[in-house]
Parts: C-alpha cells; sequence; structure tokens
C-alpha cells in the first residue's frame, strides 16, 4: 500500500504560478511511476503529466504546451508539478496517483494509488 497526499494548492491570479508536491508514504521501495491528473467543476478527470521511476521519462497532456513540468525527487518520495503561466481553466482538484506500469500514462485505470487532491484556483 502506498499514502499520497498533494500539496502546494492555493488561489493565484492569471498568469502566475503554482509548484504543487505529492509526498508518498508505505511501501515506497517499490518503483512506481507517478501521474497528475486534474478535475474541474462539472466535468470529468483528465490527464495533466506523468512520470516514470528514475524520471528520465516524462509525458503531458497535449494542451499543457510547455507551461507544466513534473519532477521527481525519489530520495524524499515527492512528485512535483511546477504550472507556470495558469489559466482560469486551469482551476480544478489536482490528483496525484501512483502506478506499477513503467510509465502509467493518461488511463487513470492504470494508477493503482490515489491522493485526495489539493484544489488550484485561478483567478481572471
Amino acid at each position: 500500500q502506498v499514502q499520497l497526499v498533494e500539496s502546494g494548492g492555493g488561489l493565484v491570479q492569471a498568469g502566475g504560478s503554482l509548484r504543487l508536491s505529492c509526498a508518498a508514504s508505505g511501501r515506497t521501495s517499490d518503483r512506481y511511476s507517478m501521474g497528475w491528473f486534474r478535475q474541474a467543476p462539472g466535468k470529468e478527470r483528465e490527464f495533466v503529466a506523468t512520470i516514470n521511476w528514475s524520471g528520465s521519462v516524462t509525458n503531458y497532456a497535449h494542451f499543457l504546451k510547455g507551461r507544466f513540468t513534473i519532477s521527481r525527487d525519489n530520495a524524499n518520495n515527492t512528485v512535483h508539478l511546477q504550472m507556470n503561466t495558469l489559466k482560469p481553466e486551469d482551476t480544478a482538484v489536482y490528483y496525484c496517483a501512483a502506478s506499477t506500469w513503467l510509465l502509467g500514462g493518461w488511463q487513470e485505470t492504470a494508477y493503482d494509488y490515489w491522493g485526495p487532491g489539493t484544489q488550484v484556483t485561478v483567478s481572471s
């Protein structure tokens, strides 16, 4: 079992930045790829980014256009999502998730563990 807890969400103006973190505890000795997803009000949860165990491979949702960067610090069992040039449409609850696949990818079903989420609100 792995427990995930997100932090770093909050209220920011359009054009600003936030850095989300996801702390893992429990069975962290296993090699998980990690992903970030988000769910806006009234919408389905959608894929944002994923990273493999070593951090050498990343993949992003096409709509991000280079604004977000996923990274990980395995020594501290933490995954980050740096979000720049934020837009009001980025407002959502952001979730991190862990997958036993080499790279979790965009499908939610590939992920075994989920955090409770952190709210990000971008004002115009």
